[in-house]
């Protein structure tokens, strides 16, 4: 098997430690800053649609600034984020460089993103639903746990699923602060030196990363479609 390998992509076999590294690196950078954009992206949703007009907590300033900040968020291309974040993620992850010098960006550029998907998602719900929990009595906080969240979990799953696969994209420009990365490894080690097993060989690596990404998204909402 490995002799078949080294003939299919010997740039690949010759360094595969480095091979191996850029994917640690893009799952590392998909994994955390998945994270902090879910919570982040879920509260912003949230926000969005308990405070805009006919919401359970409406709050019409409140809703105009995020809607408008989240759209000029949404508005800014992935690089110009890294750059004017620099200050930002040196304050709070200590460095701007490395996979840690690219979670913030990353999570900035995503969560207005997935905080669209939690809005259109709960913005689904039967009112009918949301009227009778009023009427037995609910707190606001109530309503968003067992009523909102709870009949938004398919199309939530769903937000989620396209949010981070949204975000092995953007790591493939991670390289622009060293980060690394798949991306990084294909251009760097790969276009650069006229690899072409490297380009494919991380081409590859992605859409297997993507695959499994969108088979548990895709089992997720399944399992959770009435």
């Amino acid at each position: 098997m490995q002799t078949i390998l080294e003939k299919i992509a010997p740039n690949v076999m010759a360094e595969p430690e480095r091979f191996g590294e850029s994917i640690v690196a893009t799952l590392q950078m998909t994994a955390w800053s998945g994270v902090f954009m879910f919570f982040i992206g879920m509260i912003l949703g949230i926000l969005l649609i308990v405070t805009r007009e006919g919401g359970i907590l409406r709050q019409r300033v409140v809703y105009q600034i995020l809607d408008k900040v989240i759209n000029i968020c949404r508005s800014i291309p992935f690089v110009i984020f890294i750059a004017i974040l620099l200050p930002v993620t040196k304050a709070i992850m200590g460095t701007k460089i490395g996979v840690q010098g690219v979670i913030v960006p990353l999570v900035a550029a995503a969560a207005p993103f997935f905080a669209r998907q939690v809005e259109t998602a709960l913005a689904g719900v039967d009112p009918g639903l949301v009227e009778a929990a009023q009427m037995m009595g609910k707190t606001p906080v109530g309503i968003i746990f067992s009523v909102y969240l709870r009949e938004s979990i398919a199309p939530i799953a769903r937000g989620t699923t396209i949010t981070l696969i949204n975000l092995v994209g953007l790591t493939a420009m991670a390289g622009y602060v060293g980060a690394g990365g798949l991306g990084d490894y294909a251009i760097t080690w790969g276009y650069n030196y006229g690899r072409t097993d490297v380009i494919w060989a991380a081409v590859a690596a992605v859409v297997v990363i993507i695959s499994v990404i969108q088979l548990i998204g895709g089992l997720t909402a399944k399992k959770y479609t009435h």
